[in-house]
């Protein structure tokens, strides 16, 4: 029985949602904002420059490409609650699955600074 063009385009859909991220699921700022209000581990995974021009207070700036090593580093465990931040969520994204890929089990991805402040 053929499939039709309904049902190939669900299929596809389904298939597509599969391969999505899920830290992409995450990035609910009032979510963050109870989590960084109980005084969670806050990294900003943004570049130094842009760190400097604005960010949450509290939170360590840690560049994602560095962020196992520097929490590694700064003694930070695997079941520390952390959240992560960045300019869109894309790169505090990453960080997240390199966290997790690394054994850390408490992380969650807040998405990008500005919605942060937004909802705030």
């Amino acid at each position: 029985m053929p499939l039709s063009v309904q049902s190939i385009l669900a299929l596809l859909v389904l298939f597509a949602a599969s391969l999505m991220p899920t830290w992409a699921a995450e990035q609910e700022p009032s979510v963050a904002w109870e989590k960084i209000d109980r005084g969670v581990t806050l990294i900003d995974v943004r570049t130094a420059e842009e760190f400097a021009a604005g960010h949450i207070d509290g939170a360590i700036n840690i560049p994602f490409e560095n962020i196992v090593s520097e929490l590694a580093k700064r003694n930070i465990t695997k079941d520390s609650e952390i959240v992560l931040y960045c300019r869109s969520g894309n790169r505090s994204g990453m960080a997240q699955e390199s966290l997790v890929k690394q054994g850390y089990s408490n992380t969650y991805n807040a998405g990008g600074f500005d919605s942060l402040i937004s909802a705030r």
